[in-house]
């Protein structure tokens, strides 16, 4: 299959092994991974913050680079929040302003495009991708791609298969981390005090690791952590998925 790497904002400027990581994953399974080079931000962050005028641009350009034509089959991404934004901002936005052509070809687009553990389970059948990771793991669902993708367990399938890994459950896992974006700027406290709980669930474990799909979460918790000097380390759900024994899993 032709995939086409949607790589994100944050991927792209803050966070780029959970993209690598992605194709490296997927043509080791025996895929092709193309990048269309027109991609930019999605929009999500200018709809969630109530610029959807300002928006449109954005969806308009993102349709344009991920109609697929005959270049490729599906378009995947390492985030369930950007995922979400295709699946279920754009066209709205689309049609809000009166461009209903637009809404149609974002539609067509949404519906070929996919969260990482959805692609993988869902689409390419898949829940033992050949992993190596020996640390003490413990998940965290995103509240994008747990409410608005409803990807359910398949994260938490594709990880209890990985060798080597010890997968421990996490209290209250279904908690958001407090971040939502500009949520954690324009009330800090609150998120503060999310992230607080979240933290203390992650220590509870005693993994080694708190893994998510989403890095602005990983980024969230990882922030915290660090300032605890908690010696736990956040890793994109990728990136486990993307280690064997060869290459090395101290990620």
């Amino acid at each position: 299959m032709k995939i086409a790497l949607f790589a994100t904002c944050l991927a792209d400027a803050l966070f780029p092994e959970s993209a690598t990581s992605t194709v490296r994953l997927l043509e080791r399974l025996g895929h092709e991974v193309v990048f269309p080079p027109k991609q930019t931000c999605c929009g999500q962050m200018h709809v969630n913050t109530g610029y959807q005028a300002e928006a449109l641009p954005l969806v308009r350009h993102h349709v344009e680079a991920f109609e697929s034509g005959p270049s490729w089959d599906v378009a995947v991404a390492p985030s369930g929040s950007c995922v979400g934004s295709v699946r279920h901002q754009h066209a709205m936005v689309a049609r809000r302003y009166g461009d209903e052509s637009l809404a149609t070809r974002a539609e067509d687009v949404a519906s070929r495009t996919y969260e990482l553990s959805e692609l993988l389970v869902d689409v390419l059948g898949v829940t033992d991708v050949g992993a190596y990771y020996p640390h003490r793991v413990t998940y965290h669902p995103t509240c994008h791609s747990l409410r608005m993708l409803r990807v359910a367990d398949k994260p938490l399938q594709l990880l209890r298969a990985v060798r080597g890994m010890t997968l421990i459950e996490l209290p209250a896992a279904e908690s958001c981390c407090g971040f939502g974006g500009t949520f954690a700027l324009k009330n800090s406290e609150t998120s503060t005090a999310m992230l607080a709980d979240k933290m203390g669930n992650v220590l509870s474990t005693g993994a080694e690791v708190c893994s998510a799909g989403d890095s602005s979460c990983l980024m969230h918790i990882g922030g915290g952590l660090s300032r605890l000097r908690s010696g736990v380390r956040t890793v994109h759900l990728a990136e486990i998925l993307a280690s064997t024994e060869k290459i090395g899993s101290n990620a």
